[in-house]
């Protein structure tokens, strides 16, 4: 099929339909696609949007959502569905924590504007299918987008990352004026990361630019499959007024085929995941405690492997007790600890995670008030699902600070 598009319209933020919103408009392939940009955090853009529905205008609705996102917006106990153990066994307590703060973030911004972010797509999901309208989500899953962020950063880059978003997470400051008037022009994945978006131009770019285009992939996805008469000749899509401009630019200019460029800007690379870094210390405290042996006999190599034990089984207990776990997960954090070379890719946090999550098993409760405990350090150890995301976290944090320690100590002996 041929491309064929008209350039793209503003409509002035006159115009009463849109209540003062900004839009374009962009005809492409048959079909007109009126862009309408929100706020997430604005009572004007959920009148906007039904306003626009109401018209009777258009024959489909698309919204700047994902399946997840759009369950956590209509289905409040969509986390008591969770299982906890599954999330660890398969790697995915940083997402989840990081999808945690999000949740936190804007549960403060719904308690101080008297507003739910993301209302106007919430409601424009719900009026579409109470007037019969096809609903397209266009966005990216967070998850992927957040693997393709962190792909793109560096050791130190993930670290100040994950520094950042925990500190919004525990703040019970107001969020500001500045950054609300930000966020009413932005996004919200933007406005969560903060200052670090705009520092890291790969974040920014995985988290804004990569998603023009990909909900610009999407809309003209939708529009192959319908054919050569498209029965949707007349589309509204709901987005955030940060992307309005980039996702008015690919869908003039974008001439890739849709589905393999979809499938393109959701691929994570698999990178041979070698820690280098801790290879590195392990080898220096293997040489070391090698050397001992050689040097000293059984006696000094006894007291380095001693030395290796009760650093990084010591400190990963007293980050398992700090993270006011159950004893039994502190024991399994000092016993399997010291045992970190043979089993490299998998985190000591997650063995003491799973005995907490099995010991203290969360109840639906926990669950139901997992976005209000979210956002306090004191909710984080009231509630059992938040504790087990600490015991992983701090347990880990005091095994890598015994390995680094063992390292010094063992080098400082040898050398010496």
């Amino acid at each position: 099929m041929t491309d064929t598009l008209l350039p793209s319209t503003d409509v002035t933020a006159g115009d009463t339909l849109f209540a003062g919103q900004p839009v374009r408009i962009v005809e492409r392939d048959g079909v007109r696609y009126t862009l309408l940009g929100t706020a997430h955090v604005s009572h004007a853009s959920v009148e906007a949007v039904e306003k626009a529905i109401h018209s009777g205008r258009f024959d489909a609705v698309a919204v700047e959502l994902d399946p997840q996102r759009l369950q956590a917006l209509t289905e409040p106990d969509t986390l008591a569905k969770l299982d906890l153990v599954e999330v660890i066994r398969k790697g995915r307590v940083a997402l989840f924590a990081a999808n945690l703060a999000l949740s936190a973030y804007q549960r403060r911004l719904a308690e101080q504007l008297g507003i739910e972010p993301g209302a106007e797509l919430k409601r424009a999901v719900l009026l579409a299918r109470e007037q019969g309208l096809p609903v397209h989500l266009i966005d990216r899953e967070v998850g992927l987008t957040f693997k393709r962020a962190s792909a793109q950063l560096g050791f130190f880059g993930k670290i100040k990352l994950m520094t950042g978003l925990a500190a919004g997470l525990f703040s019970s400051d107001e969020v500001g004026t500045d950054e609300i008037e930000k966020l009413k022009q932005g996004d919200m994945l933007e406005s969560s990361f903060g200052e670090f978006a705009k520092e890291s131009p790969a974040l920014y770019d995985a988290i804004i630019g990569e998603r023009d285009r990909y909900m610009a992939t999407r809309l003209r996805e939708e529009r192959a499959l319908q054919g050569a008469v498209p029965a949707q000749r007349e589309v509204l899509a709901v987005v955030g007024a940060g992307h309005l401009a980039g996702l008015a630019t690919y869908l003039e200019t974008d001439h890739d085929a849709p589905v393999p460029l979809r499938a393109q800007l959701e691929e994570v690379a698999k990178k041979r995941n070698i820690p280098w870094f801790t290879l590195a210390i392990l080898a220096i405290v293997a040489t070391g405690i090698g050397v001992g042996f050689y040097r000293g006999g059984l006696g000094v190599g006894g007291e380095l492997l001693l030395t290796w034990a009760m650093y990084t089984g010591g400190l990963a207990g007293l980050g398992c007790l700090l993270a006011g776990s159950h004893p039994l997960s502190i024991l399994t954090a000092i016993v399997v600890a010291p045992f970190k070379p043979f089993r490299l890719s998998i985190p000591t946090g997650a063995f003491a995670a799973l005995v907490e999550a099995r010991l203290r098993k969360p109840a639906y409760e926990d669950f139901l008030k997992l976005r209000d405990d979210a956002q306090s350090l004191k909710g984080w150890y009231r509630n059992r699902v938040t504790r087990v995301v600490l015991t992983f976290m701090l347990t880990n944090i005091g095994s890598m600070l015994g390995l680094w320690l063992t390292g010094f100590q063992v080098w400082g002996k040898v050398a010496g």
